[in-house]
């Protein structure tokens, strides 16, 4: 009986903790086996322990070429989406206009539509606007997909802000900038960052949408599944790796500066 009470009791823990451990399971196995020497092309089965491919992560041709080009794609795409979603979500939460509802509804719908649609659709209006697929639409289409969920995030966030912090900064005399730049901004500064970091991870992960707009560019996600067809190099894992790894320490050191922040306004 003391053991089941105290299941009872920890229930909710555990299935969070055996949760976590589920997500984080595929990215040990990633790890581990970036340390892997396969003997055949594939790196599916663990043979021999070697460091040989985290000493020359490029040793593959075009991978660091084409990690090169997802990193560009996804920062223009995060800060194109950023700026226009958060200016997209003041006007829907602050101002009414007509055909507001509509506008509402539409910014959802690319997070609901199939993304294999959605990549159709992209790559029939630039077959007939007569643009050259490559770099620069990938960079549009990511973009419009990304835009939707930046919308959402500073949405939320706006929405939740107390107005009368904004007429507190104009009753002492606050101009509309300064109101903006000290008081609004701050504000929503964390819901802002929070869509500007999904846009990047959606970004830089998209193969779907990407692989019907790239032409003859070729963006990690895409060098990946090429690669599977051949042999998987271990050097994909080291770059997942390192990836996940800097994903970790930016969280952690976020999650630090804000319980100094809060230690320091209490």
């Amino acid at each position: 009986m003391p053991f089941v009470n105290w299941l009872k009791r920890n229930l909710v823990v555990l299935a969070g903790l055996f949760t976590l451990a589920y997500l984080l399971l595929p990215n040990i196995i990633v790890t581990v086996f970036s340390f892997n020497k396969p003997k055949g092309r594939f790196n599916y089965e663990w043979q021999q322990f070697s460091l040989d491919a985290w000493k020359d992560p490029c040793g593959v041709s075009d991978l660091c070429g084409s990690l090169s080009v997802s990193l560009q794609i996804a920062f223009w795409a995060t800060l194109g989406a950023t700026l226009l979603g958060a200016l997209i979500a003041f006007a829907l939460v602050r101002y009414r206009f007509r055909a507001r509802g509509a506008v509402n509804s539409l910014i959802f719908l690319p997070m609901a539509m199939p993304e294999v649609v959605m990549a159709a659709s992209l790559l029939t209006l630039f077959l007939n606007m007569g643009a050259q697929l490559g770099f620069w639409t990938i960079l549009i289409a990511h973009i419009m997909f990304c835009l939707s969920f930046v919308v959402t995030a500073v949405k939320a966030r706006v929405m939740s802000m107390d107005p009368k912090l904004e007429e507190a900064a104009r009753d002492l005399y606050a101009g509309p900038f300064q109101t903006f730049v000290r008081v609004t901004l701050p504000i929503a500064a964390p819901g802002i960052a929070a869509g500007a970091l999904l846009a990047f991870a959606l970004s830089f992960d998209d193969f779907i949408i990407t692989n019907f707009n790239a032409g003859s560019t070729v963006t990690f996600p895409m060098f990946v599944w090429g690669s599977a067809q051949r042999g998987t190099p271990v050097q994909i894992n080291v770059i997942g790796t390192a990836m996940f790894v800097v994903a970790v320490l930016f969280v952690l050191v976020s999650m630090a500066v804000g319980n100094r922040r809060s230690r320091q306004k209490a």
